[in-house]
Formats: structure tokens, C-alpha cells, sequence
């Protein structure tokens, strides 16, 4: 740090040197000088030689101002630079005409008067000279141009500041420099005292302000600053920014120093290790495990990239103590790899022929999904490498849709496993962990391919409609991969970290409803409705699949055991009501566990169960079919409901008491359900008088209708026809004909609307013994859907408007007028 005692300033003063009002300039590049510094300047032209020595010989002034950095060029400003680094001085050229070119472009016009303390001759002819700074000074105006430029100066006094504000400042840049120097290699250690001992405030500024590495512009702005309180806050910036980026500076060295200590030590420590374990034979070709890892994966038949990543870790494996805590995660990670079927595929058993047979002996009916896996085969048959197509079986519980799964991988031939969706919650369950977790695995999709042992199983994704999500992630988000032909082909496993090709996969998911499976993921499959079963086809399924199943389960034989089919009708109609038939191989066990019993017993030769003796092993009856008993009042109508569970049928009451026209609603109705009774209403007061009713009969009663269960909620328009049908029935006292069932939205104009669930509906209907249904004309065409055996048993009505319904129902005939 260069520091000088502070010279008296003031031209004139008593007793003190004079200094010119003009003097010879010295120009700087890339340097500004502060006031009581001394900067050594290296001179090498001839006019600046010249004017050094003139300079000495009579007052020792000179004039210094700093060249603007980025205009030297364009305002002629030259100046010798040999590269060494050094200052140099430059002469002001002309601009062409004579003139001397503008002051402001070419220099900064704030610079500081010096005095020539001392000369230095160089061998090769330039000089340096010590110039010791005296004061600030503005450029007014250059008065010759040769041999050297001769400056007018006028002098800056400093704008003194003398408050507890200053002394605040003054004590702020004495502790931010000691903090610097502490910091700095460049600056001597010595500098603390010197800084420590100086009392006045725009000295202080200078001293440090030159001697900090800032830019030009910087300097230049801090030199510029007369006011000295402001000089000290800008100071008090610079110096904030510059110990930050020191101390930065500092972390990031003593943070490399230590890494490559750590690094020296450890690599010292593991060639002391290396020859330890040599020593006691326990080198990386003594353990056994590792070569036998070696010989696996030099075997495995996986891409090349998979067998990169797993050699890697090999080789980390090879370089740890076995009492390392990652080594037996390392050991883990490479089984995974090893036992992963990565190119093992089962070959497709492609005989169209025997897989129909396959199908119709494992399963009854189902022919919608039996044509779709035949026509599978024929694609595969024409084209080996299609991609496994991705199924979704929707339908009620009990009608075989998991049961299905295994009889599609017996057909083709494929090895046959399962997954189970119903309530996770957690990503993971699907892309596994980071193997760097505590207890790490792969996803369930991974280990499901390990436990097939082969890359093209038939892959069931069960309930794939009750996956839920939480904090823990969206598990049916990571299925979009899964399922997704366009990208599962690399699928990557969070814990492998490596794609596996799932394109081979068979897919096939199953659910009860569509509407809870996410969108994207429902648009990604290809959906298969499988409806109910019919009376026909449940003791078809019955007599071929179930009873032998559950003789053989109770350990009896059909000679032993006979189930008659008369009996067998009489579970299906009263003793289940169902769209599957679980509960009914449920009702034949609890048969077989009683006949079990008797024979345990000792009774003696074959046992014939029929109707009648279905009372001692199943208790009384559970299933009524009250249809007519519930409609032989008026005020109700039969309708048909879509559940989960699949179709079933509802009843809509209406009953009316002395009141004030106020219409009330119970059951747990939904809110679509109660502005269905609302429109119903609505348009029966709008038709009163072609119905025979009068305006009394509205506003003297209040209304009340009901539909019974009403535990169980209830939503949707598409009972709107069936409480039109009770309302009118009520109103006219006329009861609603036996045996006729119907389902449709309404609207206030009179229009039946389409509903869905038809085929669950008409099913229903069939199993609760209904004769004739009445339907949208729009849904005409889902007729397509419903069993043939379901169609033969029921009259459909298709209907457009109201006026029909109530023809259907209750023979009552409006007359043709209509109100728009």
C-alpha cells in the first residue's frame, strides 16, 4: 500500500510551494491516481522524455489525466505499450485541421496534480519516474499541443462533511479494510496500522480507493465524488462487493484444497488396502461371488447399455470391503439384473383352432372378448412382431374377468401373472425406489416380469378402476408409461435406472365402473364391456364349471353328490340377485359343506339334492320378486337402475296429503335425480287438464315421493319416465300395468331422452322377471349388446315422448293437442 503524508493543497497558501495554473499533462491508460499517492510511470516516446525533463527543471509539476478506455481509438489518442504491463504516457494528435481535438471525448477531465519525486535511467533508454499525487484539479482546456500538451487546470476542494454519520463511515471502511487485507494476499500486513492511524475522512477514501483493483470507471467516479461523505458511502459499496467475491474466492480455494487432500489421502489409503488384501488373499479374484457375476452377465443376453450400467457397478462392487454398507446393496442391485428375463420370451402357440377350443372350455359365453384374443392370433400369425395390444374388461364383480386373464395366457401359450391396483396410493408401487434408498426394490411391474420369467407374459393389471393418489405420488400417471405402445418399449425403472422393453407385454386390465379411471388412462386401452349373465348362462356355468369345482374342493364326486338343475335354478332366482355369479358358487358351497356333514355323519349312498331340500342347507329364501305385490297400488312404478354391480331395478312410490302444493323428496336422491322429479312435476300441472286433473289437486296437496332403500344413494336422469309414470298414476288413481319396467330422462317439453347401462337394464329386467320394458327410441340400436336369451324374454317399447310412456303404462290417452 503506497502512502505518502498529506502535503499542503491550496495554490498560494503562506509559505508553501506554488503550483501553476498550467501544466504539462501526463496521460494514463488504465490507471487513475488519488490525491497523496505515489505511482511509479515508466516513460518511452521522446515528447514525453522532454517533458519530464522539463518538468524537473522548473517546478516539478505535472498534470495527470486518465484515458477513456473505449474511445482511445476513434479520438486520437496514441500511446506506446512495449506489453510488458507498465504505464505509459500518450500525446494528444489533432483532428485533422489544426485544432486540438476535444478535451471530454479523448480524456476524463478530473485528474490529479503531481510532483516529480524522483528519476530512474533504464539501459534502454526510457525512464521511470515517481510522481507523488497533491490534489484534485478539472481540465479546462489544452493550451499547446507540442512538444507535449500543456493543461489549464482548475483545482477540486473537497466538500468536508463533519458529522457522526462521517465517524460511523469512516470506523465502517477501517473494519471492511482490515477484513480485506486480512483476505488479500497483494496487500501487506502492515497496511492495518497505516489505515488504523488515519483521522481525516477524504484521505482515508483515497488512500483506499487507490489501492483497491476496480475498474477505470470506477476509480474515476470515486475520484470525481468532492463530496467527502458520499465518497465514503460508494466506497463502503465497492468494498462490500470485493470482500464477497474474496471470500468466495477463498471457500472455493480452501474447498478444492480439501478435496484433493481427501482424494490424496483416500487413494493412499485404497493402494494400502489393495495390498493388505492381497497379502491375506483377499483381492477382487479371490471372492468367488464377483467372478461368478461376471461369467452371468458376460452371458446375459440384455442390451448393450444395460450391460455397461450393471459392469459398472461390478467394478465399484470389486473396489469395496464386504463390510462396506453399500456392498450388499450393490449385490442386490446385480441379482435383480441377472435373473431379469431382459431377451427370454415363450414362443405363441398360434393355432387359432385350439385356442377357441381353450376359451370355450375355460369360460361360457364372453364371445365379444373370445373374437377379439382369436383375432390377435391371426394378426401374430401375419405379423410376428405386432405389439401385444393393451385390453381393459369392464363389468360387474363375479362375471370372470380375472378368471379370464388365465385362460388368454393358456390359449397363447404365454406364461400368466398378476397384479393387484386396488388401492395404491403410492408411485413407487409402479417405478420403484432409487437404490440408493433404505430397502430399495424395483417397481411391482419389474418384479411381476421376474416372477413370469419371460418378456411377453400376459400381464393382468387387476381393479384398475380403484387406484387412488395421495402425497406419496399419482400411481395411475406412472401407468401412462406402462401402457402407452408408443413408449413402453423403454420403460425405466426408477431403481435399474435402466429401459426395459415391455412391447411385448399382453396388458390387460380389469375394472367395475370406467368413470373413476383417469381419462388418459382409459384412452390408452382398448375397452371391452363384459355385461351379466343371463338365468340360461348361469346354470350353464353352474353345471360345467362350478359344481365340479366345489365337489372336488369338499372332496365329493358326482356320484356321490348330485345337484339337480331345478335346484340349482332356484339359488339363481332366490337366493342371489346378482349380474356374476360369486355369491351363487358361494350358495353351492354352503350346499356341498352340508352334504359333507352327512356323509361325515355316516348317511350311507348318494345324496340328490333338490328344491325343496335347498331350505335345510341355505335357511329360507332371500330373493322376493315383488313386482306385481308392489305395483298393484296406485302411486308406483317399476324402473331400472345401473349400479357397479350391474343392473338392477328400483321402485318409484308417490303418495299425496292435505296441503299447500309442496313437493318433497326422500331416498337419497342426487341432485340430477331431484330436478328430474322437479321436471316431472312441472310437466304433469302443464298437461293437467288433457290427464282429466284439476288445479286443486297440486295446490291443495303437497306431494311426496319416494324411492324405498333408502340407504342406498341414488343419482342420475334416467329415472325421470318412471316417476312421471307413478306421479300420473297417483294423480289418475289407476295403477301402472304388472310386469312393465322402463328407464329415460325427461324434459320439460315432453321429449324421453337416451340413457346408458341399457344391456346391465335389460338384464335386470330379465333376472327380476319383467315382461315388457319400456325404452328411449334412441336407444333402439343398444339392443345390439343385450343377450339373445335376455331379448326373447322381454317386449321393448321405444318411446319418444311422455304421452307414449303413459299409453305403455297405464293405458291413458292424451288427446293430440300440444303445447309449445
Amino acid at each position: 500500500m503506497k502512502h505518502t503524508r498529506p502535503a499542503p493543497t491550496d495554490s498560494g497558501a503562506a509559505g508553501e510551494e506554488q503550483i501553476p495554473a498550467e501544466l504539462p499533462l501526463i496521460i494514463l491508460r488504465d490507471q487513475v491516481v488519488f490525491p497523496m499517492s505515489v505511482v511509479p510511470i515508466r516513460i518511452t516516446s521522446k515528447s514525453d522524455h522532454k517533458l519530464i525533463d522539463d518538468a524537473v527543471m522548473t517546478n516539478k509539476h505535472v498534470a495527470m489525466l486518465t484515458q477513456r478506455p473505449s474511445e482511445a481509438s476513434q479520438q486520437g489518442v496514441k500511446g506506446d505499450d512495449d506489453g510488458d504491463g507498465a504505464v505509459h504516457t500518450s500525446s494528444l494528435e489533432d483532428d485533422g485541421d489544426g485544432n486540438p481535438p476535444d478535451l471530454s471525448e479523448a480524456l476524463y477531465t478530473v485528474g490529479s496534480v503531481g510532483r516529480v519525486l524522483q528519476l530512474q535511467h533504464l539501459p534502454d533508454g526510457s525512464i521511470n519516474a515517481a510522481i507523488q499525487a497533491i490534489r484534485r484539479f478539472h481540465a479546462a482546456g489544452i493550451k499547446q499541443r507540442e512538444p507535449y500538451p500543456i493543461v489549464t487546470i482548475e483545482f477540486l476542494n473537497d466538500i468536508p462533511a463533519e458529522s457522526e454519520d462521517v465517524q460511523a463511515l469512516m470506523g465502517t471502511v477501517k473494519n471492511q479494510m482490515d477484513r480485506l487485507i486480512d483476505l488479500s494476499p497483494n496487500i501487506p500486513d502492515g497496511a492495518h496500522s497505516i489505515i488504523e492511524n488515519i483521522s481525516e475522512p477524504g484521505f482515508l477514501a483515497d488512500l483506499v480507493a487507490g489501492n483497491l483493483s476496480l475498474q477505470i470507471t470506477e476509480k474515476q467516479e470515486l475520484l470525481e465524488t468532492l463530496n467527502v461523505r458520499e465518497r465514503l458511502e460508494r466506497l463502503t459499496y465497492v468494498l462490500a462487493r470485493e470482500l464477497e467475491m474474496l471470500e468466495l474466492s477463498a471457500k472455493i480455494q480452501s474447498d478444492v484444497k480439501s478435496s484433493i487432500d481427501k482424494n490424496q489421502r483416500e487413494f493412499y489409503l485404497r493402494q494400502q488396502l489393495k495390498a493388505i488384501q492381497e497379502e491375506l488373499g483377499e483381492g477382487p479374484g479371490s471372492r468367488p461371488e464377483l467372478q461368478e457375476y461376471r461369467e452371468k452377465l458376460e452371458a446375459l443376453e440384455a442390451p448393450e447399455e444395460v450391460k455397461k450400467e450393471a459392469f459398472r457397478e461390478l467394478d465399484r462392487l470389486s473396489q469395496m470391503n464386504e463390510a462396506a454398507a453399500e456392498y450388499h446393496v450393490i449385490m442386490t442391485y446385480l441379482d435383480w439384473f441377472v435373473e431379469l428375463p431382459w431377451a427370454k420370451s415363450t414362443e405363441d402357440q398360434l393355432d387359432i383352432e385350439r385356442a377357441e377350443t381353450i376359451l370355450n372350455e375355460d369360460h361360457h359365453g364372453l364371445e365379444k372378448v373370445k373374437r377379439r384374443i382369436l383375432e390377435y392370433l391371426a394378426v401374430r400369425k401375419l405379423k410376428p412382431d405386432a405389439p401385444g395390444p393393451i385390453l381393459c374388461f369392464i363389468g360387474p364383480p363375479g362375471v370372470g374377468k380375472t378368471s379370464l386373464g388365465r385362460s388368454i395366457a393358456r390359449a397363447l401359450g404365454r406364461n400368466f401373472t398378476r397384479m393387484s391396483l386396488g388401492g395404491m396410493r403410492d408411485e413407487a408401487e409402479i417405478r420403484g425406489h432409487r437404490k440408493t434408498y433404505v430397502g430399495a426394490l424395483p417397481g411391482r411391474i419389474i418384479q411381476n416380469i421376474r416372477k413370469a420369467e419371460s418378456n411377453n407374459p400376459v400381464f393382468m393389471l387387476d381393479e384398475i378402476d380403484k387406484v387412488g393418489s395421495d402425497f406419496r405420488g399419482d400411481p395411475s400417471s406412472a401407468l401412462l408409461e406402462v401402457l402407452d405402445p408408443a413408449q413402453n418399449d423403454s420403460f425405466t425403472d426408477l431403481y435399474l435406472n435402466v429401459p426395459f422393453d415391455l412391447s411385448k407385454v399382453m396388458f390387460i386390465a380389469t375394472g367395475n365402473v370406467p368413470d373413476t379411471i383417469p381419462w388418459a388412462l382409459y384412452d390408452r386401452m382398448e375397452v371391452i364391456d363384459i355385461p351379466g349373465y343371463t338365468l340360461e348362462e348361469k346354470m350353464e356355468i353352474a353345471r360345467k364349471y362350478l359344481v365340479p369345482r366345489q365337489l372336488e374342493a369338499h372332496g365329493l364326486t358326482q356320484r356321490k353328490l348330485r345337484i339337480t338343475k331345478t335346484a340349482i335354478k332356484k339359488i339363481i332366482n332366490d337366493y342371489t340377485r346378482e349380474a356374476g355369479v360369486r355369491n351363487l358358487e358361494r350358495e353351492i358351497a354352503n350346499v356341498c359343506r352340508g352334504c359333507a356333514k352327512r356323509f361325515a355323519e355316516g348317511v350311507e349312498g348318494a345324496i340328490s339334492v333338490k328344491p325343496d331340500d335347498l331350505r335345510h342347507y341355505l335357511g329360507r329364501e332371500r330373493v322376493f320378486h315383488d313386482v306385481a305385490e308392489r305395483t298393484r297400488m296406485p302411486g308406483v312404478a317399476t324402473g331400472l337402475a345401473w349400479m357397479p354391480t350391474g343392473g338392477d331395478i328400483l321402485f318409484v312410490e308417490a303418495t299425496r296429503m292435505p296441503g299447500k302444493g309442496n313437493l318433497v323428496l326422500t331416498g337419497q336422491m342426487g341432485e340430477v335425480m331431484k330436478e328430474s322429479a322437479q321436471a316431472v312435476l312441472s310437466y304433469v300441472r302443464s298437461h293437467a287438464a288433457p290427464l282429466g286433473l284439476e288445479p286443486s289437486d297440486f295446490t291443495d296437496y303437497d306431494i311426496h315421493i319416494h324411492v324405498p332403500a333408502g340407504a342406498v344413494p341414488k343419482d342420475g336422469p334416467s329415472a325421470g319416465i318412471t316417476m312421471l309414470a307413478a306421479l300420473v298414476s297417483l294423480l289418475t288413481g289407476k295403477r301402472v300395468r304388472n310386469g312393465v319396467a322402463m328407464t329415460g330422462e325427461v324434459t320439460l317439453r315432453g321429449l324421453v331422452m337416451p340413457v346408458g347401462g341399457v344391456k346391465e337394464k335389460a338384464l335386470a329386467a330379465a333376472r327380476a322377471k319383467i315382461k315388457e320394458v319400456i325404452l328411449p327410441a334412441r336407444n333402439e340400436k343398444d339392443l345390439d349388446e343385450v343377450p339373445e336369451t335376455a331379448k326373447k324374454k322381454l317386449t321393448f317399447h321405444f318411446v319418444r315422448e311422455m304421452r307414449e310412456v303413459l299409453e305403455i303404462a297405464l293405458k291413458i290417452y292424451m288427446d293430440n293437442d300440444r303445447r309449445e
